[in-house]
Parts: structure tokens; C-alpha cells; sequence
């Protein structure tokens, strides 16, 4: 139950990271994030899963590269959801996403 907790503290602390770095992308505050993470963690286990297998074929085709577009999409669709949580474009979504995977990796290398 600590390390979930852990995760979802240092995921949120990764969302605010890129929104610091990524223009488009606006996070108000920290209970802002933590409520962000949780609906981009329930949107790609859900809309994300099906959307992923759809299109399978075209993420072997590019080696998974497609698969950013896909969680870009996410990442724009919590936006809409979330108060506080905002994207301003597909662009500034595709950036994040690509930043969002790199400390996504180092977050799960530090909390296992």
C-alpha cells in the first residue's frame, strides 16, 4: 500500500515536471496532479488498452512509436476531464507524452 502511494505521489511530481518544462500543458496544483494521474491511469487501462489493441498492427509497423499518439490522445482527453488539468494542443500532448515516458521509466526505477 506504501509503495502505491509512493507511485502516485512521484507520478503526480513527474506530471508537474513536465508541465514546468512542456509549454501547454498546465497543472494548477498538486491535488490538481494527483487527481490527473489517477484519470490518465484509468483512461489508458481502459480507452488506451482498446485503442492500443485496434491499432497493434500499426504499432509493430513503427516499433511502437505509435503508441506515443495514442497516449498523447489519453493526455488530451484527461485534460478535458480534469479541473486544473489542461493541454493546450495535440502537440504540446505528444511532447508530454514522450517526457511523461522517460520519467515514468525513472519513477518506476526508483519506487521498485
Amino acid at each position: 500500500m506504501l509503495r502505491l502511494l509512493l507511485r502516485w505521489f512521484l507520478q503526480a511530481g513527474a506530471l508537474l515536471l513536465v508541465a514546468y518544462f512542456v509549454p501547454g500543458f498546465q497543472v494548477r496544483n498538486l491535488p490538481a496532479a494527483l487527481v490527473a494521474v489517477i484519470v490518465i491511469g484509468l483512461l489508458n487501462a481502459t480507452l488506451g488498452l482498446l485503442l492500443k489493441l485496434i491499432t497493434l498492427p500499426l504499432g509493430i509497423l513503427t516499433l511502437g512509436l505509435f503508441f506515443l499518439v495514442i497516449n498523447a490522445i489519453m493526455l488530451e482527453v484527461a485534460g478535458a476531464i480534469v479541473p486544473g488539468f489542461k493541454v493546450a494542443s495535440f502537440g504540446a500532448a505528444f511532447i508530454g507524452a514522450v517526457v511523461l515516458a522517460v520519467l515514468h521509466m525513472i519513477v518506476e526505477a526508483i519506487a521498485d
